[in-house]
């Protein structure tokens, strides 16, 4: 399919360039790269691909405004982040379109996400001013203790591509309030939401240095040297467990403040008192919420045994009647995947759990067209051996798995080395109370398939994660704690 005259205009409207000290500029290795649209496999446009000496140039336009910038009122910070908000909203349509051309969610889901993301700006808006402190007496009354906290210091931010501009507002949201300096570094499958966000925040008044944007296909090359430097203080990672792992090891070297929100194996437990419309609405928010490629995606859908057919039955009429296609087109509910390598894997996870004895309710194949398209599918009779049970699937794949005791469920749901969330379903509200309780997650849907909420922490436990973004302990973890002791009082 032909790329449309308006989707071109949005495109071209995005710098292509790094963007630096305020400026955008050519990468010095005078490299670019193709940005791909997944629904073709075609390239939508090239990209500068920064390397080392660009890092270290940003690297050093954030340790020199640093100190500035965390002296700057709290309330203008704030300022900031309220006109970029309304920047955001009513641009919209726009960049929601951006989005679909790079990663190919349905323009729907693309223009919630931008909402989604200015919600972000607007909350940590309001926080700016609300970073306090605290006074007390001494336990012997001979001295006082004053605590304040204070910006951590220049930050390094790692994005992910499948949520391109809400994983950046959510970092760049409290770095701002707090009065950090930053350099993101967006995915490079998708980093024209990043340079479109860097323009916006640009527009609304963010200072020259406080944020550089550094688009490359070397990772490492970027983040390594950064992360080594020791002028960098915070490392705030979106990602997956693996290279969560490795940037913790290189982290440790300079001992970083570090954030970790990394994989996810989330279970879904349907209990037989659950109400099955909702369970199967829920299911079908938590599956298909970005096409699946989504770190909190229902990933093992346990359903109790007495009600494992007929959930199977109507998820699988739902799953069935969603429209494939290219996100831009009318009516289309689910885009292609990522790239082929994403398809790949996908279709590797199904095979295998057919040849273990499941068995296709519906899809179980790829999609028509040149993208890399998947058909949404169920599962059924998937043996806990298959891999697809311990992988992150990132894709519209729904295993439907059974058991037969609430002891059963909350050993399998726990049964994994990932802890991000966990969605339970039932009307029996001490029910509802002992399994929250017992789900080793960070988080829990609780009759609802969708957790996400500006207002509210993210985050996971085990190997799914540190720290929390998002909520009132958002900004946390971009300030330092710092005691003054008063004697002589």
């Amino acid at each position: 399919m032909a790329v449309t005259e308006r989707e071109s205009v949005v495109v071209d409207q995005v710098s292509k360039q790094l963007f630096m000290g305020g400026q955008w500029r050519d990468a010095s290795t005078g490299r670019t790269f193709a940005v791909e649209d997944p629904s073709t496999g075609r390239t939508l446009c090239e990209v500068a691909d920064a390397g080392e000496a660009d890092a270290r140039a940003a690297l050093d336009i954030a340790a020199a405004t640093q100190d500035s910038w965390a002296k700057y009122p709290p309330r203008q910070r704030g300022e900031i982040l309220s006109r970029a908000y309304d920047l955001l909203l009513e641009r919209q349509d726009d960049l929601a379109l951006l989005m679909t051309l790079e990663m190919g969610k349905p323009l729907a889901e693309a223009k919630g996400e931008i909402a989604y993301s200015a919600e972000f700006f607007r909350w940590f808006a309001e926080e700016a001013v609300r970073i306090d402190g605290g006074y007390s007496v001494a336990p012997n009354g001979q001295s006082r203790f004053l605590l304040m906290r204070q910006p951590v210091g220049p930050c390094l931010l790692i994005t992910p591509w499948n949520f391109p501009m809400a994983m950046g507002t959510r970092k760049i949201g409290p770095a701002v309030a707090a009065g950090c300096t930053m350099v993101l570094k967006p995915a490079q499958q998708t980093p024209l939401s990043a340079l479109a966000l860097a323009d916006i925040l640009r527009e609304a008044g963010l200072p020259e240095g406080v944020l550089s944007v550094l688009p490359t296909t070397s990772a490492g090359e970027v983040s390594e040297p950064l992360i080594k430097d020791g002028r960098i203080r915070k490392l705030s990672f979106t990602g997956s467990t693996a290279v969560g792992r490795l940037l913790l090891g290189q982290a440790s070297e300079k001992v970083l403040r570090t954030s970790m929100e990394l994989g996810g194996n989330a279970p879904f437990l349907v209990f037989e008192d659950a109400d099955l419309d909702a369970a199967v609405e829920g299911a079908m928010q938590a599956k298909m919420r970005n096409i699946g490629e989504a770190c909190t995606a229902a990933n093992r859908i346990y359903v109790h045994s007495s009600v494992a057919e007929e959930f199977s039955t109507r998820l699988s009429a739902r799953m069935g009647a969603l429209t494939v296609g290219r996100g831009t087109e009318d009516g289309v509910q689910v885009g292609p995947l990522i790239d082929s390598a994403a398809l790949d894997k996908v279709q590797g996870l199904v095979d295998d759990a057919v040849e273990r004895g499941a068995r296709v309710l519906v899809g179980g194949e790829r999609g028509d067209g040149d993208g890399y398209y998947y058909r949404p599918t169920v599962l059924a009779d998937v043996q806990p051996s298959s891999k697809l049970s311990t992988t992150e699937i990132f894709g519209p794949v729904a295993p439907v798995l059974t058991f037969d005791s609430e002891e059963e469920a909350i050993t399998l749901a726990n049964d994994t080395e990932f802890g991000l969330v966990s969605y339970v379903f039932t009307q029996d509200l001490a029910r509802s109370l002992r399994v929250s309780e017992a789900l080793e997650t960070g988080m829990v849907g609780l009759n609802q398939g969708v957790v996400s909420n500006p207002a509210a922490p993210f985050g996971g436990v085990k190997q799914s994660g540190l720290g929390r973004e998002g909520g009132r302990v958002g900004i946390d973890e971009f300030l330092d704690l710092k005691y003054v002791g008063i004697g002589n009082v």
